[in-house]
């Protein structure tokens, strides 16, 4: 990777493998990496630390490093007056909790680069996001905040450190509720109309620009609709899914999703695309083509897939984290075009007829130039006309290997477990869903290189690797994440391995994140971690799910597939821990919600007896595939006495007279066994 060596000697961010903090290994800022070492120092020298905390695909953070860190005015203060330490945020999610917390309780705000000023004790009292280095944008220049810090530190430190300590007592009381309160069903409904109220009925989606994906709220939609029969939940999300594709967040040359869109209309990206999104959004995709049965939901799913295995997926199977926003310094720059770039390649008359569906103009729609979108078209007639559809793709793919030319966005290469993880869930489910047996053995290959390259000799798991290098010990996400990767594997193959493995993380999951005090709810990091100055037991649905939503939504679905009620019981006593929070502002935890809904829905529990390879067995198999079933679990005894070990009630179904047979259950009744595949589609 490119390191800026405008600077000939060398931090001590030189020996890091983390991407981002390679990148600024060659500022004149002293950066050290999160050591004792560096506070340690900070005590020795009688210093404040400078904290500063971003990832290697985020554009804030390049226009401050560009404006400050290289900056040697800039560099002579922070050397002089502070001990300055970087941090990868996807590295050390639990270090950037704690401190994003501490920034969103005393601004009300939050973001990346995050710049907290510490105790050398690694107590906060001051935060900011992204400061240029003067005064602009009506923002503080970083130059004066450091100047004032400077002198508060050196004038008034009883003053700061009372604060600091303040602050620190607060962030260990934030995930403690004073009173139990009782759940209040309305808040199914609550959630909804706060959906259907700040709904954009023109753009889909919901509030203001900027616009975020964030399926997960998609995922409570889909499910409100099914429990409650409720149509204009499924037209949200439909709306909302066809609109993001008809936009610039989509990348309608290279395929894949960038982050979030700065405009109403979703036309204007912010570029950098995120193995997060695109893993969560192939999932709601392919859920609502299993809803609908609409086709252009399974193009758009299996185009976002052709981009994660083309450019984001390793060599070795795993998948990197993201690529820039940013190439030759410039946001988009890769992926925009003027008319004449396009008639070059495509020639006058084929670019007429490319330009009359994805429409440009000479002054363009950004800076100049044109970002791609389908937003006036209309789609069906693309979706309806097959030779339409076909010339489109030729003309996309000849454009495609044009772009591959330019000097591309840089890409964040290290592979994480958790984002691993769901990338593992959503190509089992796509795959099943698809009938699309190479998706899911891509599913399966993630999850063998995890298993070799990210877990300890002990069964330990970690969260990060790169070039070899396996570093950080894993968090609550990165088993969570796991553990749906495997559940969904298991109904993608019937692989009954799966089911012992997901067992088995859930186990070390409760052993390593579970409340020593008893209590409910998981922590962020590990008991044998780096224990930091708070330990958060976050259900925040940020751009991913938090961990102990899907925790939670894991320990049902596990709980109802192997009869173990012990693990439904943990869920549910997550649901009490955290029920003021679900009570007060539930569009904020809809992950969770989608859990309590499968814990509360009736569950409909199929088990197939035969062998995977039967005729009869792969015909159900594939209707069920085919059908949007939240609220069910699916199981396939071959009768060798596996499934047994695992599932006590699934033993008794067995095959009926040498015929495969399927057995459903639902609402503490089970219907007639059937054999024939017409009886069981009109069970199901």
């Amino acid at each position: 990777m490119p390191h800026n060596k405008l600077y000939k000697k060398a931090n001590y961010l030189v020996n890091e493998k983390s991407p981002y903090l390679l990148q600024h290994a060659y500022n004149p800022v002293d950066w050290y990496p999160w050591t004792e070492e560096a506070f340690d120092k900070a005590k020795a020298l009688n210093k404040p630390i400078f904290l500063s905390i971003g990832y290697s695909t985020c554009h804030w953070c390049h226009v401050m490093e560009r404006e400050s860190f290289e900056d040697a005015e800039v560099a002579a203060v922070l050397n002089r007056d502070f001990i300055s330490i970087k941090v990868d945020r996807e590295e050390r999610p639990d270090i950037d909790q704690i401190y994003m917390t501490f920034s969103h309780v005393s601004t009300g705000q939050g973001g990346w680069p995050l710049t907290v000023f510490l105790t050398p004790e690694k107590k906060p009292f001051y935060v900011g996001t992204y400061f240029p280095k003067n005064y602009k944008y009506g923002r503080p220049g970083l130059l004066e905040v450091l100047k004032g810090i400077t002198n508060k530190w050196n004038q008034s430190r009883s003053e700061v450190e009372t604060s600091a300590e303040k602050m620190t007592l607060m962030l260990n009381s934030l995930d403690r509720t004073e009173e139990e309160t009782i759940f209040d069903r309305d808040v199914f409904r609550d959630t909804y109309d706060y959906f259907n109220q700040s709904f954009d009925v023109k753009y889909g989606g919901f509030g203001k620009e900027p616009k975020f994906p964030t399926p997960h709220n998609l995922f409570y939609l889909l499910r409100y609709f099914e429990a409650n029969k409720e149509s204009h939940a499924l037209e949200m999300v439909e709306k909302t899914l066809t609109q993001m594709y008809k936009g610039g967040i989509f990348d309608h040359i290279g395929f894949g999703f960038s982050r979030y869109a700065t405009d109403q209309a979703w036309l204007v990206p912010h570029f950098e695309k995120m193995l997060y999104d695109n893993a969560l959004l192939i999932m709601a995709y392919a859920e609502t083509y299993q809803v609908t049965g609409n086709a252009l939901y399974k193009d758009i799913a299996e185009k976002i897939i052709t981009y994660v295995t083309r450019d984001l997926m390793s060599p070795e199977g795993g998948f990197y984290c993201a690529e820039d926003a940013d190439s030759e310094g410039e946001e988009g720059k890769f992926y925009v075009w003027t008319m004449d770039e396009v008639e070059k390649i495509l020639g006058h008359d084929r670019s007429e007829f490319f330009i009359h569906y994805y429409p440009m103009t000479e002054e363009g729609n950004f800076e100049g130039k044109n970002i791609l979108n389908l937003i006036t078209t209309s789609i069906e007639i693309i979706q309806e006309n097959q030779d339409i559809k076909d010339q489109l793709e030729v003309m996309a793919k000849e454009l495609f290997n044009e772009r591959e030319k330019r000097i591309h966005p840089h890409k964040d290469d290290k592979i994480l477990t958790g984002w691993n993880g769901l990338m593992i869930a959503t190509l089992a489910k796509a795959g099943r869903t698809f009938n699309n047996p190479s998706t899911i053995k891509q599913a399966e290959q993630a999850i063998e290189f995890i298993e070799k390259n990210l877990t300890g000799n002990d069964g330990r798991l970690f969260a990060r690797y790169r070039q070899g290098d396996v570093k950080h010990l894993a968090y609550l996400d990165d088993y969570a994440f796991m553990i749906w990767g495997y559940i969904e594997c298991y109904e993608a193959t019937f692989k009954i391995e799966y089911l012992e493995k997901a067992l088995k993380r859930v186990d070390d999951m409760v052993d390593l994140f579970g409340d020593e005090k008893g209590e409910s709810g998981f922590y962020l990091y590990g008991k044998d971690a780096e224990q930091l100055i708070a330990k958060p037991k976050d259900i925040f649905d940020n751009a991913m799910p938090a961990g102990n939503s899907i925790a939670a939504y894991c320990l049902v679905r596990l709980g109802k597939m192997t009869g173990r009620k012990d693990l439904v019981d943990k869920a549910e006593a997550m649901f009490t821990y955290f029920e003021a929070k679900l009570n007060q502002s539930p569009m904020a935890f809809t992950m969770m919600l989608s859990a309590k809904l499968f814990a509360e829905e009736p569950t409909k529990e199929i088990v197939l007896a035969g062998k995977r390879e039967e005729a009869t067995i792969k015909a159900m198999i594939e209707s069920l595939n085919k059908k949007y079933m939240p609220f069910s679990v699916v199981l396939l005894n071959e009768e060798d006495g596996k499934l047994e070990q695992i599932n006590d009630f699934a033993k008794n179904q067995r095959t009926s007279e040498g015929k495969a047979t399927a057995y459903i259950c639902e609402n503490y009744h089970c219907e007639q066994p059937v054999t024939e595949i017409e009886a069981f589609n009109q069970l199901i």
